[in-house]
């Protein structure tokens, strides 16, 4: 093993905890998903919490109780707009440190400090660091724009948790970019809002190329950090979960939904799974 791959492995900081436990989690969850229904005991509120949208509608019976928590999944726009001001707030000061020479605010060093970016001393990174963030803001913003002018947004529900795991993420994502650093679409018209089977491109060899493409985006910043990153790594591992369940999901409810529905299409990965 490398000399930095063991340094690596043996610094685990807060931040690598938290994407580590996240990306175990989903992976328990995706496991627990493709166990053969009726092996293990039902419970409905766990259901609940790893479905959103359209997969509500192909899971179990939701009491009163769990609907009663429910927020609109229009309500997505939110994550972005945290996202675009939050992240854009990092970015300035990332900017300001990296061209200007002007130190981070005394409570943001004294957080990045808590969250393990101390331990960090490659000088290189700090660019990649700032070429990251750059990407991560501008993906925000893409995502924000579709949300108001792109995305077709229908009555369905996501659960109060989702929505406040949704607000921290990218909030986290972005202290975990800047921890890196060293310390010393269009208008138009809804035709409808039902479900219909896509077609072409990516649809061809997957049910979700848009979870398969922001694993894409997650790993090319991976690249960025020049591969070796065990803390960006960990990122992607919990991209790839959570993405894989929400596309494993989707798959079973398109499946159940059309009986016409492609037998060679894949959930997340072309000819895998």
């Amino acid at each position: 093993m490398a000399p930095w791959a063991g340094a690596e492995l043996a610094a685990l900081s807060p931040l690598r905890a938290v994407w580590l436990t996240l990306a175990a989690a989903f992976l328990l969850t995706l496991l627990l998903q493709l166990v053969p229904h009726g092996l293990l005991p039902g419970c409905a509120l766990f259901q609940d919490l790893i479905r959103y949208g359209k997969t509500k509608l192909g899971g179990p019976p939701r009491p009163a109780a769990c609907r009663a928590f429910d927020v609109p999944k229009r309500y997505f726009c939110h994550f972005y707009i945290i996202s675009v001001l939050w992240n854009g707030f990092l970015l300035w000061h990332l900017t300001q440190s990296l061209f200007l020479g002007a130190p981070f605010p005394n409570w943001l060093h004294g957080l990045l400090r808590i969250l393990g970016a101390a331990q960090f001393q490659e000088g290189e990174l700090a660019l990649s660091a700032f070429l990251v963030l750059v990407f991560l803001w501008l993906h925000s913003l893409r995502r924000l724009f579709e949300c108001f002018y792109v995305s077709v947004f229908s009555n369905v529900m996501i659960h109060v948790v989702q929505y406040c795991f949704g607000l921290v993420y990218y909030v986290l994502v972005g202290l975990t970019v800047l921890s890196q650093v060293p310390m010393d679409g269009g208008n138009g018209v809804v035709i409808h809002c039902n479900h219909r089977i896509p077609f072409g491109d990516w649809f061809e060899y997957v049910s979700s190329p848009n979870y398969l493409a922001e694993l894409m985006i997650y790993v090319s910043m991976a690249v960025t950090f020049g591969l070796h990153n065990l803390t960006w790594w960990l990122v992607v591992t919990y991209v790839f979960f959570s993405q894989a369940l929400s596309a494993f999901l989707s798959h079973k409810f398109y499946k159940s939904k059309f009986v016409s529905y492609p037998k060679h299409r894949k959930a997340f990965l072309p000819f895998l799974f």
